[in-house]
């Protein structure tokens, strides 16, 4: 079994901060709407977040695709690449759920579909901000995975993707497709109460009412939203009836289960005019471009409603 590199810590000194860097610049981000966004991304200086778990293969993949992704011509599709990059690698569930404290967890030899789409997405920051070492993407991926980027045990992880989103479009990494106008002629009426009412389904939950607590308080924050999106019987269109969704685009699949809002992510993929879904599955347990269309894919599945798109900031 390989070595892994865990930073001893004295876990008493919580919150971890994401940003462990000497210097802090600013960037800003125009967003579709015009508003303009500030965050805080330093590509120089950096050191790994104390604690985070990751063995050398991570760290050397990740650097590797940092420096072949600046071959690509400049108007090449990131995302994408990434995404492809990782076609093959075992889905894993559960990779996130080490030990009984929270910290970053780094693993790109496992992936289910949410560590895949955050993979993606730190590769994408990082290459946009010419930030070309592990400990820099640490960053950026601990930046997207807790609220404010600050990890201060288990309830501080975005766990619902409505969460994600909104996180993520506040530091300006993200933002949403939508409008009122065809496609997107479902809405979704926010409720996200599941971790909170089947606490027996998270190891890191059983017997923590403290936590409990704190996760049902994140969940009232979203309680009554509404969020338009594309149902799924519209996804059988073809390219330029579906123009607002690009390859490389984060797809959120809308579920019916009581309690969640998405059950499954993954990153549009455009082939002879169809949109199909490059993600870590678990059925084929392991990361790939489904064969089947994202309309076959979801006509399959009763539960899945339709889809929300949320792209990368450039």
């Amino acid at each position: 079994m390989k070595k892994k590199h865990l930073l001893l810590i004295n876990f008493l000194l919580v919150p971890i901060l994401a940003w462990t860097c000497s210097e802090q610049p600013t960037s800003s981000h125009i967003m579709p709407d015009g508003t303009q966004t500030t965050d805080s991304i330093s590509p120089k200086g950096c050191s790994i977040p104390i604690g985070t778990i990751y063995e050398k293969e991570d760290s050397v993949t990740i650097e590797k695709l940092l420096q072949e992704v600046r071959e690509l011509p400049s108007n090449d599709n990131r995302m994408l690449f990434f995404g492809k990059s990782f076609i093959g690698i075992p889905y894993v569930a559960h990779t996130l759920e080490k030990g009984q404290e929270e910290v970053l967890i780094v693993n790109t030899r496992e992936l289910d579909c949410t560590t895949f789409i955050e993979t993606c997405v730190a590769l994408t920051v990082c290459d946009q901000k010419d930030i070309r070492s592990f400990a820099g993407f640490c960053n950026i991926l601990c930046q997207l995975r807790y609220r404010s980027g600050i990890i201060n045990g288990y309830p501080s992880r975005l766990h619902y993707f409505t969460q994600w989103i909104a996180d993520n479009e506040k530091k300006g990494f993200v933002y949403e497709i939508t409008h009122e106008r065809t496609p997107f002629t479902a809405i979704q009426n926010q409720d996200i109460h599941y971790m909170s009412t089947h606490p027996e389904n998270y190891s890191r939950l059983k017997g923590n009412s403290q936590d409990i607590k704190a996760i049902k308080e994140q969940e009232q924050e979203f309680k009554g939203i509404k969020v338009r999106y594309i149902p799924k019987n519209l996804l059988n269109q073809n390219a330029e009836q579906l123009s607002d969704i690009k390859s490389g685009d984060i797809l959120a699949l809308i579920t019916s289960k009581d309690g969640l809002d998405t059950s499954h992510l993954g990153m549009a993929v455009w082939q002879k005019g169809k949109l199909h879904l490059l993600n870590a599955s678990q059925i084929h347990k392991s990361v790939w471009i489904d064969p089947t269309t994202l309309y076959d894919y979801s006509k399959g599945r009763k539960s899945n409603l339709g889809i929300r798109i949320v792209r990368v900031v450039k």
